[in-house]
């Protein structure tokens, strides 16, 4: 971890990282891509010390109130923000000045927060995205080795829903041979019944791989799963668009989940319900 100075913040669309490189440790993340152009080892993160000042001064310039994205490259909850308190100053400026919030993570840390998010919710709107890629624990500790396992990721799911605070689910990705399985899906979709979240995001069952990326994700498929880099290597060559082969199977029986229960999974609907700053949207969108 190193510390930096950033001239800016805030994007033309309201998202931003205090963070740039991850210490959560997923295989499979594409961040880790070289089209990102990171000059530093992804794991040693750059901390933009001045984040909270730059993100106050940015928004004391709008003249309208909008939603702030957190989490687009890099988890605003790694474990270094337990004592950094970056994320969290971040947000008693965006509670204080009025701004509403949507943020993605796969860390429990985010209840350290649940106060200043439902301040945010009361006043404007917050939303939280959580990631989750398989119902087994045993699993998730293997593809994402350094962040909170799925079933603590469901205790949160369901403090925030006893919080007032809406949630969303991203279904991504889903790793060929690794975790997509009709009985894994089954799983994670019981979670989110119960969780009562307010959309699903998939895009399509499988992953990307880039540059960079597919080095690193190969690298632990050998540590972890011997044999089957050669089996992607084989199957996938260079494709960036890797699609499991039961992505069809996969796409019939979320889909009929979500038109029984009454959950979004229109990716265009949702993204207009994450960075849409009206209410009224909670309402009517889902």
């Amino acid at each position: 971890m190193h510390f930096i100075q950033a001239k800016s913040l805030l994007s033309s669309k309201n998202g931003m990282n205090i963070f740039r490189g991850c210490t959560h440790g997923c295989i499979y993340c594409d961040s880790r891509s070289l089209c990102y152009q990171m000059p530093h080892a992804f794991s040693d993160v750059a901390v933009k010390e001045n984040a909270p000042s730059l993100l106050d001064a940015a928004l004391s310039r709008k003249r309208k109130k909008g939603m702030i994205g957190f989490g687009s490259m890099s988890d605003p909850y790694i474990p270094e923000e337990s004592s950094l308190r970056l994320t969290q100053q971040c947000l008693e400026i965006i509670a204080r000045r009025g701004f509403g919030v949507s943020l993605i993570t796969k860390s429990d840390l985010v209840l350290r927060d649940i106060d200043i998010l439902k301040e945010i919710q009361e006043r404007a709107k917050a939303v939280v995205s959580v990631t989750l890629t398989t119902a087994d624990d045993t699993l998730c500790r293997k593809i994402e080795p350094n962040v909170c396992p799925t079933s603590r990721r469901v205790e949160v799911l369901y403090a925030l829903r006893d919080a007032g605070i809406p949630t969303v689910v991203w279904l991504c990705p889903i790793l060929p041979y690794i975790n997509d399985t009709k009985e894994n899906l089954e799983g994670i979709l019981s979670i989110c019944r119960e969780a009562e979240v307010k959309g699903i995001l998939s895009f399509g069952f499988g992953m990307t791989l880039r540059e960079g990326c597919r080095e690193y994700f190969y690298q632990k498929l050998d540590e972890l799963f011997p044999g089957l880099s050669a089996r992607y290597a084989a199957e996938f060559g260079l494709r960036y668009a890797v699609e499991s082969p039961n992505a069809a199977e996969l796409e019939r029986v979320f889909s009929a989940f979500c038109e029984k229960e009454g959950i979004e999974r229109r990716p265009e609907r949702i993204f207009s319900y994450l960075y849409g700053m009206e209410r009224d949207r909670q309402a009517t969108l889902f």
